[in-house]
């Protein structure tokens, strides 16, 4: 019994003598030799600190790809087989891909003053936009049993962007940033019209933090120059 609490006196002592675990930091450069600029628990950016803001006045934004979490199907089937069918999932990818393409251009070039093209060009910069990890927690999908849908919460996805010089190729910056529509203190009836909203407001505010800093990066070239 003593040689028992010996062991355990010098396993404790050993084990509490140990450094703990960090948290991984984002490394300060990237695999693309991008400079982090801005780290939050929601995500990164990462930026070329050479790049000339002020020299882009368009933008080419490619269509939006959208892809659900993991398991996403399965875990809404569960309890009600088949509510999801594959068909469902393309129609809300579609439709997400589509309202974005509409948001960033409205905000970009109305409140932006940016102009939309489809067209390379040395004051052309080129967007790629990708919704990953997308959760849909209560979508509206027709079924032969009519199931009303309530949640907290429309769900969450992640935005990873790519911005390119459009002639040369090179990437200048990465985003990536996951955004939870508010949960409530209730549940809340969800139907195809509101996840639609609630993911609308979700879009806006990253196009608006988009604008944002693209607004701030060209006032510092502008002035540089």
């Amino acid at each position: 019994m003593l040689r028992t609490l010996a062991f355990l006196s010098i396993l404790f002592a050993l084990t509490g003598a140990l450094p703990a675990v960090a948290e991984v930091a984002a490394p300060e450069v990237s695999l693309e030799g991008l400079e982090l600029v801005d780290k939050s628990r929601h995500g990164e950016i990462y930026e070329d600190p050479d790049v000339d803001w002020s020299a882009y006045t368009q933008i080419r934004l490619d269509p939006a790809t959208v892809a659900f979490r993991k398991n996403w199907q399965r875990d809404q089937n569960r309890d009600h087989p088949f509510k999801v069918q594959e068909e469902d999932m393309e129609r809300i990818k579609s439709s997400l891909a589509a309202l974005f393409g509409e948001v960033f251009t409205e905000e970009l070039t109305e409140d932006g003053g940016y102009r939309m093209t489809a067209e390379n060009g040395p004051d052309v910069m080129r967007i790629t936009p990708r919704i990953v990890d997308l959760d849909v927690y209560a979508p509206d999908t027709p079924t032969a049993a009519r199931i009303e849908e309530y949640s907290e919460s429309a769900g969450r996805m992640t935005l990873k962007l790519e911005i390119f010089d459009s002639v040369t190729g090179d990437l200048i910056v990465t985003i990536s940033d996951r955004q939870e529509d508010p949960r409530l203190q209730w549940m809340e009836w969800r139907t195809r019209v509101s996840n639609r909203q609630d993911a609308e407001r979700m879009l806006r505010r990253w196009a608006a933090d988009l604008r944002e800093r693209l607004d701030a990066a060209r006032s510092r070239g502008t002035a540089a120059g």
